[in-house]
């Protein structure tokens, strides 16, 4: 028993692996070439390829080892290159407020 539910959570362990590769894939296919230039990150081509493989990985090649290099390559673009091409590209969370605006309205410098 115990072992049959060790073997379901390594199999929720290597879904949760794969989707996120597959997520990371889809947000790097989807950004702008340019927006990686002015983000000053790696060209789009290189994390294609490279989250790419980690697709494939996880779904032809059940070795932890290069599993875990995929989940690490996925974790690197969506911390650090995504939300460079969000702030490049104009998507950076803020909904149309202006610069002075807090989290409860405007800010009008105490009048």
């Amino acid at each position: 028993m115990l072992l049959s539910a060790f073997g379901s959570l390594l199999q929720l362990l290597y879904l949760a692996m794969l989707v996120l590769a597959v997520v990371a894939f889809v947000f790097a296919a989807t950004a702008r070439e340019d927006a990686y230039r002015a983000a000053d990150k790696k060209q789009k081509s290189f994390w294609l390829v490279i989250l790419g493989v980690a697709v494939a990985v996880n779904l032809l090649i059940p070795m932890l080892f290069l599993q875990l290099a995929g989940v690490v390559a996925s974790i690197v673009f969506m911390v650090d290159v995504r939300p460079a091409l969000k702030a490049v590209s104009g998507g950076g969370g803020r909904r149309g407020g202006s610069s002075s605006d807090g989290p409860y309205g405007p800010y009008n410098g105490g009048r």
